[in-house]
């Protein structure tokens, strides 16, 4: 006879941060819940994004700092090198311990954990693969596909002796010589972690500058900034094969705006060339769940898939931000529609603000300026802009200043803010607060309206004219 299935109300395929939090909020309102995870718990984010991220940009920092110290009248040697060893085990400490804490939280709010992968049988029944090889059918409700997303390799001969952002996280040993192929945010935010450590950095882009869906204020200004840097930007570059050399090494060959074939040898090669979703083992094909041509599952404004009570949120769906924040929010707010009685709940994809941990950071949120002037045209667009030397730099030399800009994108009479875009030091603390009014509708009058606070590089931002 076969076995019984497991029943639920609410199954969510993907242990990330989104279904994670979808699946909490949904069992503290009373339905039976089951989340499913195959890899550690967290997903993306936790185990190989922006969390062991944001502290090896903290490492980065730290070093930048240290170097800025002399400038200030600080005498100290660096008697070793940055132990990168002693760091990666720390950092790997700090995640299995975040692993842990979302297991027990799953368990606080009755949350049914199974660690495996799951199958669609039907529209509400999977299969689920258990560790020991065992297989386990599951009936639900309501289920939410929340399984993000992998990064790609590219189809150069060659290419699978690089890594991908996962695998930079795996680094035993700090490289000596680093080249990463990409302009997204991943691809700039690890170029600027490797350079600030020590690590001599080439960078690969198609075109002539990189984040390219950022204002081209920030395009261009960061650019430069890396140029300045020191981290070797290969423009309008193409990669034709790569070679094994032994020991670790790699020879990239490869064009660039020149026209010449050329080859540089790397002890490390980073492909950021974009991500796709995870969805090779669902077998969504058995449940017609609709794709759009890059594979993502597409969803309307309830993150509803074509199929009744199948969902996507994340990564894995159409809704083109691949942001943690963004699938925590659609998660809950999803939850809260299906069994908290919020029947209108759902999670507006408008001025979502966003940040890049580069060197210097940036800051983002709303339309970039060409985006504006498209949709409302130029009579009805003013822009404020204004660069300046923060007074960190005050204590150093010319060619040790880093930059800062800030820039507002204006709508209509009432001056409405329909974009701000801001680069420097402090970047990140600072768009999340500011974020708020653009989010609330601000003016510029509103902002002219708020006192400074001096001395601070925010300050600028409400004495702009």
């Amino acid at each position: 006879m076969a076995p019984v299935p497991k029943e639920c109300d609410y199954l969510v395929i993907g242990g990330g941060s989104g279904g994670l939090a979808s699946a909490r909020r949904a069992s503290s309102y009373g339905a039976k819940t089951i989340a499913i995870e195959g890899n550690r718990l967290g997903g993306t984010c936790v185990n190989v994004g922006c969390v062991p991220k944001k502290i090896t940009w903290n490492a980065a920092f730290i070093s930048e700092t240290m170097k800025d110290a002399k400038s200030y009248g600080f005498k100290f040697e660096q008697v070793a090198p940055f132990d990168w060893s002693l760091f990666k085990t720390k950092r790997d400490a700090y995640i299995k311990r975040l692993n842990g804490i979302y297991e027990k939280n799953l368990d606080k709010d009755g949350v049914e954990y199974i660690h495996g992968f799951a199958t669609f049988k039907d529209p509400h029944t999977v299969s689920v693969k258990l560790d020991d090889g065992s297989t386990e059918e599951i009936k639900a409700k309501n289920v939410l596909i929340a399984v993000g997303g992998h990064p790609n390799i590219p189809d150069t001969p060659g290419a699978d002796l690089g890594i991908t952002s996962d695998g930079f996280f795996d680094l035993e040993k700090q490289p000596k010589k680093a080249a990463l192929v990409g302009a997204g945010y991943i691809a700039i935010e690890m170029a600027g972690m490797f350079h600030a450590l020590g690590t001599e950095t080439h960078l690969f882009i198609r075109h002539d500058t990189f984040l390219r869906t950022f204002d081209p204020m920030i395009q261009e200004k960061v650019t430069a900034e890396y140029e300045r840097q020191g981290i070797f930007l290969h423009k309008q570059s193409s990669q034709s094969k790569v070679e094994d050399l032994g020991n670790g090494w790699k020879r990239i060959h490869y064009k660039d705006h020149t026209g010449d074939n050329k080859t540089l040898d790397v002890d490390c090669l980073l492909w950021a060339v974009g991500r796709s979703p995870e969805i090779e083992q669902l077998g969504l094909d058995t449940v017609k769940v609709n794709l759009n041509e890059k594979g993502h599952i597409i969803v309307d404004e309830y993150q509803q898939t074509n199929v009744d009570k199948v969902f996507a949120l994340g990564d894995v769906c159409d809704k083109n931000f691949e942001l943690t924040p963004v699938a925590i929010a659609a998660g809950r707010r999803l939850a809260d529609r299906l069994f908290g009685g919020q029947k209108d709940a759902k999670l507006e994809y408008d001025n979502i603000p966003s940040v890049v941990f580069a060197h210097p950071e940036v800051g983002s949120i709303g339309m970039t300026e060409p985006a504006a002037r498209e949709k409302y045209g130029d009579e009805n667009i003013k822009v404020y802009n204004t660069s300046f030397t923060a007074m960190y730099y005050s204590m150093m030399e010319q060619e040790e200043k880093g930059p800062t800009s800030y820039k507002l994108i204006c709508q209509g009479k009432e001056e409405k803010i329909v974009g701000m875009h801001i680069m420097g030091l402090g970047s990140g603390e600072m768009m999340q607060g500011f974020s708020v009014a653009v989010k609330m509708g601000a003016r510029k009058k509103d902002f002219d309206a708020c006192v400074a606070i001096h001395p601070t590089s925010a300050e600028e931002l409400v004495t702009m004219r």
